[in-house]
């Protein structure tokens, strides 16, 4: 999925209140309810920061603004502070990397269908009671009248500071060509593990290997003969920069005399990763434990939603995609996530 660091630098530069609103709500992942998954959301929290459906909204209102701060996308006046507070979180994916990084085994989301109280039970566990938080963000006194005023915006600035790029050490390097400087938050360890029934692109067979890319960076996996399921288990590096996008993944059948022959490509949304790994900083500090996930839907490649793990002190994401543009064929990879500040 494509959802850049640079689209939400972007989005929090000068412009018209509506116009940094509108933009904010075409993200992929804005383009569908945080709750339930319902298309189309035309109501927000604005406290929250993610886009909602009309039935979560009703849920909404009923928690109180102190917790949740309702307002119409298309016919209520957002006020500067409201729209910079949506902009900050980053919508839908960036805060649900943290309010559902804790959804026990057996709990799942209520869908666009569910009755009144599944979708109240959910909202209030997730929100309200903070069931599915990060121990350390969670507010173990539920506020009073004396304190609703003043609690809620305290937690917000809490758990931005969490999502902040800036609570990284930054490095600098130089990348290559005429880019000049560019600033790296991190890097990132993809191990391709297999492919599993690959397009055939020779007479019977292809000789696949993988292709990564983000920014001006290409890595490439060893090329295995004749083979439609093929295992690399190889580790590739690749630096992020601040201003990342998703990382692109093509499959190439290599070809002596000819151009290779492309067998399918897919995108990786890595902002769940990073986000998820930010907000709990030294991966060390904790158990093994999930901290939260990357979730299926038509826009994206996965064949399954992709949990984020803590596992022995590192922070990893194990995913299976279903290549695009191309007949058949699929990949099992592993990401891990290394800040340059561990």
């Amino acid at each position: 999925m494509n959802r850049p660091m640079n689209r939400r630098m972007e989005l929090g530069r000068p412009a018209s209140g509506k116009k940094r609103l509108k933009d904010l709500l075409l993200l992929k992942d804005n383009r569908f309810c945080a709750d339930c998954s319902a298309p189309d959301p035309k109501w927000a929290s604005a406290n929250i920061g993610v886009f909602i459906c009309l039935k979560c909204c009703g849920v909404h209102r009923s928690l109180g603004t102190h917790i949740s701060k309702v307002l119409s996308v298309t016919l209520d006046e957002w006020s500067a502070e409201d729209i910079d507070a949506m902009v900050e979180v980053g919508g839908n994916a960036s805060a649900n990397a943290i309010y559902e990084a804790f959804i026990p085994e057996g709990s799942s989301k209520p869908g666009p269908d569910a009755g009144h109280d599944d979708r109240q039970r959910f909202i209030r566990s997730k929100y309200e009671l903070q069931e599915f938080l990060k121990p350390s963000l969670r507010i173990l006194s539920m506020p009073t009248a004396s304190t609703k005023s003043s609690l809620q915006p305290s937690f917000s600035k809490k758990l931005m500071n969490s999502f902040r790029i800036s609570s990284l050490s930054k490095k600098t390097e130089i990348s290559e060509g005429n880019q000049g400087m560019v600033e790296f938050i991190g890097v990132l360890k993809v191990k391709v593990i297999k492919g599993i029934n690959l397009a055939v692109r020779d007479m019977l067979s292809s000789d696949p290997y993988v292709v990564l890319n983000i920014g001006q960076q290409t890595v490439q996996t060893s090329i295995i003969k004749s083979n439609l399921n093929p295992i690399w288990n190889e580790e590739l590096m690749l630096s992020v920069p601040q201003n990342y996008g998703p990382v692109k993944l093509k499959v190439f059948d290599y070809d002596t005399f000819s151009a290779d022959d492309i067998m399918g490509e897919a995108e990786i949304d890595i902002q769940s990763l990073i986000t998820s790994a930010m907000a709990f900083g030294d991966p060390g500090m904790f158990g093994n434990m999930q901290i939260g996930k990357w979730l299926k839907s038509n826009d994206n490649a996965l064949i399954e939603d992709s949990i984020i793990s803590i596992v022995d002190g590192t922070v990893k994401q194990p995913m299976q995609l279903k290549l695009q543009n191309v007949e058949s064929g699929d990949l099992e990879l592993e990401l891990e996530w290394m800040p340059l500040d561990q």
